[in-house]
């Protein structure tokens, strides 16, 4: 029988995705691996993990939740139920190890796992360590990071730098550009501008796009827009009317998105960029300003210092981002400067040299 290893994270693609990535990666070097995923009830992994074929578990789990103090007071009893209903996952389950990918989920399981002597794995995304991972860094197994440097927040000889996991179907993408323009029902003959705010979209860059709609037109771009789902009635409105805008609330082809793009808009998620990276494309990049410790600002900044990305700090979107973008649009020179500085950043492999050791 094979090893019974959990995953555990989820609530945005950013966590969902490489865990994903992980998982087939394990799958392919050892088949007779066994993977259960746990996540948070009501997050998107509960349909993202199924749809990759993988089993998942939800607990009934929140975060700590910064806008409104009053929405916590359930949250230790919440802490506590999940910890029970992971006692219940073990029971059945038992795992020979436990990974962890941020999230709420996280927490709970390899909290339990590390109790239960399980070898537990850490990978942080990021270039700021979240809290939870901090303190579940102390008693890991192995913690995997995305850039050099964290040894101020885990134990150095704990620490294996390995990029982050894109997934394989970013990685090995064969679609080309002429394929992925006919997909969305574009013009291969103008510039295509891609806009990703993530998995759940991003309020400042929705409305720098809706107010920006006669400009891109105007400028002869077109659109292929990722609203989220909370934007996507008011985007679809906006575009209404208009040729050259593709507008959903969520790209389930993004190989095909990356492929469309000559520009993209973006936040400044770990896991965004390190498909942006991975895709050479010239990137905008606007970064999500209460992540925690700010760290999507620090993300950009890392490319914009080395003359790979543009960044628009988000209370200036509405104003800034696309003019920005059809600055970009017009400078063919720049845009070749940004795809070769950004390209050398690419990772490919972190899915697999993170299943390597943790077999």
């Amino acid at each position: 029988m094979g090893k019974r290893i959990v995953i555990a994270g989820g609530g945005t693609g950013g966590h969902i995705f490489p865990a994903i990535a992980i998982a087939n990666a394990l799958k392919k070097l050892d088949p007779t691996v066994e993977i259960l995923f746990i996540g948070a009830r009501g997050k998107m992994e509960m349909e993202k993990v199924p749809q990759a074929g993988y089993q998942i578990e939800g607990l009934d789990i929140a975060g700590f939740n910064r806008s409104s103090l009053i929405k916590n007071i359930s949250l230790p009893f919440k802490l506590v139920k999940s910890f029970f209903q992971v006692r219940s996952i073990f029971k059945r389950f038992r795992p020979d190890a436990a990974i962890g990918v941020g999230g709420y989920s996280s927490f709970p399981v390899l909290r339990l796992a590390q109790q239960k002597g399980i070898p537990t794995y850490l990978h942080e995304s990021n270039s700021f360590a979240g809290k939870s991972n901090q303190l579940l860094g102390k008693n890991a197994t192995r913690i995997f990071v995305a850039t050099d440097g964290m040894e101020k927040f885990f134990p150095a000889e704990k620490i294996l730098v390995t990029g982050n996991p894109v997934r394989a179907n970013i990685v090995n993408s064969t679609v080309s550009r002429e394929e992925a323009i006919s997909f969305f029902g574009l013009d291969p003959a103008k510039t295509t501008i891609l806009s990703i705010g993530g998995s759940l979209g991003a309020k400042s860059i929705n409305e720098a796009v809706e107010a920006g709609l006669p400009m891109l037109e105007q400028n002869g771009l077109q659109l292929v827009w990722q609203t989220g789902k909370p934007f996507a009635e008011r985007g679809k409105q906006a575009a209404r009317g208009k040729t050259g805008f593709w507008v959903d609330e969520f790209i389930s082809q993004m190989d095909y998105a990356y492929a469309a793009a000559d520009i993209i808009i973006s936040r400044a998620g770990a896991m965004a960029i390190a498909e942006i990276c991975v895709v050479k494309k010239p990137a905008v990049l606007v970064p999500y300003p209460f992540a925690a410790e700010d760290h999507q600002t620090i993300n950009a900044g890392r490319l914009v210092e080395k003359g790979a990305a543009l960044m628009v700090k988000d209370a200036a979107a509405k104003t800034d981002l696309v003019n920005t973008v059809v600055a970009l649009a017009k400078n063919e020179a720049q845009q070749q400067e940004l795809k070769n500085k950004i390209a050398s950043l690419a990772v490919t492999n972190a899915d697999e040299v993170i299943a390597k050791n943790i077999i």
